[in-house]
């Protein structure tokens, strides 16, 4: 079988057994909580400019920072990688604008 097929019988089988609550040698990946506020700060950015650069609503944007809301998911990961690395992010970004 090809190696595709076995990655995702791998994935399914992992998958599976986490959900029926047995994690042993399941790796999850929970991303920390990140400070939105202070990573918009710290790279400068007005929330306008934050949220149009990195694809966020300036709504969402203003309910993460005064608290209303908690980002996960996808944009929790995105917003730990800014945190860790924003010139990547918009290097990546940059790239895919045409």
């Amino acid at each position: 079988m090809s190696t595709v097929y076995q990655n995702i019988k791998q994935g399914l089988e992992e998958a599976i057994t986490y959900a029926k609550g047995d994690e042993r040698g399941v790796r999850v990946h929970m991303p920390r909580d990140v400070d939105v506020k202070a990573v918009r700060a710290k790279i400068g950015m007005t929330q306008e400019q934050f949220a149009a650069r990195f694809g966020f609503s300036t709504a969402t944007l203003r309910h993460w920072e005064r608290g209303d809301r908690v980002p996960h998911g996808p944009a929790l990961v995105l917003l730990n990688v800014i945190e860790h690395n924003p010139q990547a992010v918009i290097d990546a970004l940059a790239n895919t604008d045409a």
